[in-house]
């Protein structure tokens, strides 16, 4: 494994603050892709009383070779996970709700209807703005007509690598599945729409530049590009960390696609700073 460079350490923090975090989590049973993922920002988010919610389990039906999150069989869905939920978004205070999940192809709807549940139940007792970081759903239609119905404001969905290396990175996805998910939910709602991928191997400016290129013709609203920083040994492997200089080479590049709104770094993750991005969006 290469020696990870300075810019990308992030020290841990352990205040009042992320106590006071943890201790709504663990009450109420609830899971965090902060954790599950091992976010270089967990520390920063938790001090800012925020977090994104992992719903549907802590395993996943899929074995993505970048991903921290085990591949394993999923237990029955907890049915008083939306309320929970919920629950902790009050007592949070956040103003800015973002949740993601696992993948979940043992659901016949993906977990679709799962997402619907916690966007009502949110709205039920709390006035913060949702967004959703969700599976491709194996580009089920129905599924994503629930996510429509139920109207986050943001739907995020990652395209998370390049399309030459989707296969490597993501054998059980498919690149343009992801950009037609993306295309489907803006032809049919007014809902912001997000995006992001990491870069591991040194991709070639063409390359990234294409990627950049499918996300805008999908009417993707906001696109967020960080480095994979490779969890373990057994993980796909990181041939390449992107100097300072060439992430500030890639918002260049970002925005003469056409796309207005990113957030583009080395330690960018897709629900980073994820509020100023709607704001901004907005």
């Amino acid at each position: 494994m290469l020696r990870l460079p300075e810019y990308l350490k992030r020290p841990i923090i352990d205040t009042e603050k992320t106590k006071i975090v943890r201790n709504i989590l663990k009450t109420k049973c609830l899971n965090t892709v902060c954790d599950g993922a091992r976010c270089p920002n967990k520390s920063e988010c938790y001090s800012a009383n925020t977090a994104t919610f992992l719903i549907m389990g802590n395993v996943c039906t899929r074995n993505c070779r970048y991903c921290n999150i085990s591949p394993a069989r999923p237990g029955p869905l907890d049915k008083n996970e939306p309320r929970h939920i919920a629950e902790a978004v009050k007592e949070l205070g956040l103003k800015f709700a973002v949740i993601t999940s696992v993948t979940r192809d043992d659901l016949p709807d993906g977990g679709a209807g799962h997402f619907k549940k916690c966007i009502e139940e949110i709205r039920k007792i709390s006035d913060a703005k949702i967004e959703i970081l969700t599976p491709d759903f194996k580009g089920n239609r129905k599924a994503l007509d629930l996510i429509i119905e139920a109207h986050p404001d943001v739907f995020n969905h990652n395209i998370e690598t390049v399309r030459a290396l989707f296969k490597t990175a993501r054998p059980q996805g498919d690149y343009d599945t992801s950009l037609e998910v993306l295309k489907y939910v803006k032809d049919n709602s007014d809902i912001i729409t997000k995006s992001g991928f990491i870069v591991v191997l040194g991709e070639e400016r063409l390359i990234i530049e294409s990627t950049l290129i499918d996300l805008k013709n999908a009417g993707v609203n906001i696109v967020t590009v960080g480095q994979y920083i490779q969890p373990s040994k057994q993980h796909l492997e990181t041939v390449k960390y992107y100097t300072l200089e060439e992430f500030e080479e890639l918002k260049k590049l970002t925005k003469q696609t056409g796309i207005k709104n990113y957030q583009i770094g080395p330690l960018v993750r897709s629900s980073y700073h994820a509020s100023s991005l709607f704001e901004a969006a907005l």
